[in-house]
């Protein structure tokens, strides 16, 4: 099946267009308009004639020209019929939004859409879907309005979920914090494509540097198991597993008609496949900042630079616990930093430049690291709050992880002044967080990532 033809279609017809701004056939059609999508929309709705602005036909083989992708909400027992036209009429690709099969019991009718798929050879992800996002093509069947959801600019991300709530709330705070994403898909059922043939298309897609994939039970074990084997070979997947405990395996039955497993094989099967194990929606976002935006790093050597002597006391620890190490700075290090510190300041690693320091003293520090040869990445600590900090250090710490030199966290505890500043370095590249925990331990996460990649 051609998997790509649901991420770069040339043309889209969308089944159940309506006139309704109710109804998810209307916010489709607007969603392909108003994102921008460069080929030909074509809505169909047997009882229209005309829906914002574009032509409307009674069946997909009342299109005149070709339809590589259909985009379908309708009643549930409607699809398999609407499929069928859609095979005959040449169509390739088929995104099923219609809910009401497999995950109500409703196992014979999502055989009978399988089937259809299969002898038509059309590459159909759902039912029960949100379906693609990919900025770069313009391609947008999530039925949730831009205004009650963000879409992430274009990004080297990319977001496999068989949850639709799950994914719609991270592509809404990918938007918010900045992220880039190259692009998202949420299968559902996964009828006919599911999460193996998606990460198989995905590894092989060029604009992508790390996979995140948010998964409730798998269909084919072995094929997974293999599949992720070879995939982190090529790049990091951070994975979120969905229903481990016993009312989130039931919970995940009549979700997506799936069945959730073992928890423990699935943690084995990660740890032995060398995928990053997010356990929830927060460590998602910490983990893959860190991967999309910083250069592998297998040392375990930590600088840490801040303006506050409990940050430093707190990062310290945090490096400990997570298995990393505090680097000891070369002698020319100390020398260069002593030279432009005043000298109340005490300069070893973790390095407290004083609650006076500006964004000069961060300058010197950040720079004087990123040369040291026995620090391997950097935390970077930042009260906002003191006297002396201003926009000037996040032009300087943008600056300096644009180098790309080795892996540089930025922390900045703090209320709405923080968040501001928090929001320009996520939204210029800088993996930005609240707490030392939460940043050692995604950086613990890549090195260990690190460690795997440059053993092959």
């Amino acid at each position: 099946m051609n998997v790509d033809v649901l991420f770069n279609p040339n043309s889209v017809a969308i089944i159940g267009a309506s006139r309704d701004p109710g109804k998810i056939g209307h916010v489709l059609v607007r969603n392909f308009i108003e994102g921008g999508f460069r080929g030909p929309i074509y809505p169909i709705n047997p009882k229209c004639t005309e829906i914002l602005d574009l032509k409307c036909y009674p069946s997909v083989k009342d299109v005149k020209g070709g339809v590589d992708l259909a985009v379908i909400a309708i009643p549930a027992k409607f699809v398999p019929g609407e499929l069928k036209e859609c095979g005959e009429k040449g169509v390739k690709g088929a995104i099923v939004i219609s809910g009401g099969f497999s995950e109500v019991g409703n196992v014979d009718l999502e055989n009978q859409l399988r089937e259809v798929c299969n002898k038509y050879d059309i590459a159909c992800l759902g039912p029960n879907c949100m379906g693609v996002i990919n900025p770069l093509t313009r391609v947008d069947s999530v039925f949730i309005p831009t205004y009650k959801m963000g879409r992430p600019k274009l990004g080297a991300v990319s977001f496999i979920s068989q949850s639709g709530a799950i994914g719609g709330a991270v592509l809404d705070l990918m938007a918010r914090q900045g992220f880039g994403m190259s692009k998202f898909v949420s299968y559902g059922n996964g009828a006919v494509l599911d999460e193996t043939d998606l990460i198989r298309y995905i590894a092989d897609d060029d604009k992508t540097r790390i996979i995140v994939l948010y998964i409730e039970g798998v269909r084919r074990g072995r094929e997974f198991f293999e599949t992720l084997k070879e995939v982190t070979k090529k790049k990091p997947v951070v994975v979120l597993k969905g229903g481990k405990t016993a009312g989130g395996a039931a919970a995940t039955k009549s979700h997506t008609g799936s069945l959730a497993g073992n928890a423990a094989v699935y943690e084995a099967v990660f740890k032995q496949c060398k995928a990053t194990e997010a356990r929830n929606l927060d460590e998602i976002f910490n983990f893959s900042k860190l991967f999309e935006s910083q250069p592998f790093c297998s040392g375990e050597r930590v600088g840490i630079i801040t303006n506050g002597g409990g940050l430093a006391v707190i990062a310290t620890d945090s490096v400990e616990e997570n298995g990393l190490k505090i680097a000891e700075l070369s002698e020319e290090s100390r020398k260069k930093i002593s030279e432009n510190a005043p000298a109340y300041v005490n300069v070893k690693n973790p390095l407290d430049l004083s609650g006076d320091a500006g964004a000069d003293r961060f300058g010197v520090a950040v720079n004087v690291m990123l040369d040291d040869p026995n620090v391997d990445a950097i935390l970077v600590g930042v009260l906002f709050q003191t006297e002396n900090i201003d926009s000037r250090v996040v032009s300087l710490l943008v600056e300096a992880s644009n180098l790309k030199k080795k892996p540089m966290l930025v922390v900045c505890p703090g209320g709405e002044y923080a968040e501001v500043h928090s929001r320009i370095l996520e939204n210029c590249g800088v993996p930005t967080y609240t707490s030392s925990n939460y940043a050692i331990k995604a950086l613990s996460k890549l090195v260990d990532y690190s460690k795997f990649v440059n053993k092959k």
